[in-house]
């Protein structure tokens, strides 16, 4: 088990800052923390896949990394609609900070500056999941997405399969909705992804586990999710708010 004694009375913070304004010590802190859990990775693979951001969210403890989000955020056409998409790549959080909510809150309220940019385009998030506590997230802000264990949500598929076989070619899977690759790009440790007894009680994580069986060898589950006020839990239309009001 992973200590979190580290959350009590701590004050965090996030920054967003772009890829090529990072100093050269937070870009090998950020690849530090990534690499210290991740196996099958390495330092150009990481720098490769950060320099395609728009953007890096840092969770910070003083001046400690604590972890860290990046988003690629663009415009989707395909003729007749423009959409704006929201792609979260690398995500990692030590785990002596799990339980801290700041980089959650902060992500919600910059999804709303975002929204804010194109207030007439819908707004969709493209998340690609390696491990169930990732998938979660995708409950906690919103009252449905694809995949669902309980929603079908046909229509959210038909665009994930578009966008995903843009993005990834023939590295995604319609059949399964996951991104097979012949070789990692990089799995969490295995003490990390393993799921406790407690967790596999949770219907969304054992949902994830069903639905990429195979995420120990880097495979990840193609997700999306509509980032409008009326698919929103209570308190992420809170914070998605809050943006409109700074």
């Amino acid at each position: 088990t992973h200590g979190r004694k580290r959350v009590v009375g701590v004050s965090y913070t996030a920054a967003i800052i772009k890829p090529q304004d990072l100093s050269i010590q937070q870009r090998e802190s950020m690849v530090k923390l990534y690499l210290s859990h991740y196996d099958a990775s390495n330092r150009e693979l990481f720098f490769s896949d950060l320099q395609d951001k728009t953007e890096v969210m840092l969770l910070l403890d003083g001046h400690r990394l604590a972890g860290f989000t990046t988003i690629d955020n663009f415009l989707w056409h395909d003729g007749e609609q423009t959409l704006n998409i929201v792609y979260s790549g690398d995500t990692i959080v030590d785990p002596t900070d799990w339980g801290q909510q700041t980089l959650a809150f902060a992500w919600i309220r910059r999804m709303g500056e975002l929204k804010r940019e194109h207030p007439h385009l819908p707004l969709y998030w493209l998340l690609i999941v390696k491990g169930h506590r990732t998938f979660k997230y995708l409950p906690t802000f919103g009252k449905t997405f694809f995949p669902h264990w309980r929603d079908s949500n046909d229509d959210l598929g038909r665009l994930a399969d578009r966008l995903a076989a843009e993005r990834f070619g023939d590295s995604y899977n319609p059949q399964t909705g996951v991104i097979e690759l012949s070789r990692s790009r990089g799995q969490l440790r295995a003490d990390i992804a393993e799921p406790t007894e407690a967790e596999l009680r949770k219907e969304c994580v054992r949902f994830f586990l069903e639905k990429n069986p195979n995420y120990r060898i880097g495979h990840e589950l193609v997700c999306l999710c509509s980032l409008e006020e009326s698919n929103m839990k209570p308190m992420t239309r809170r914070l998605f708010n809050r943006a409109e009001a700074a």
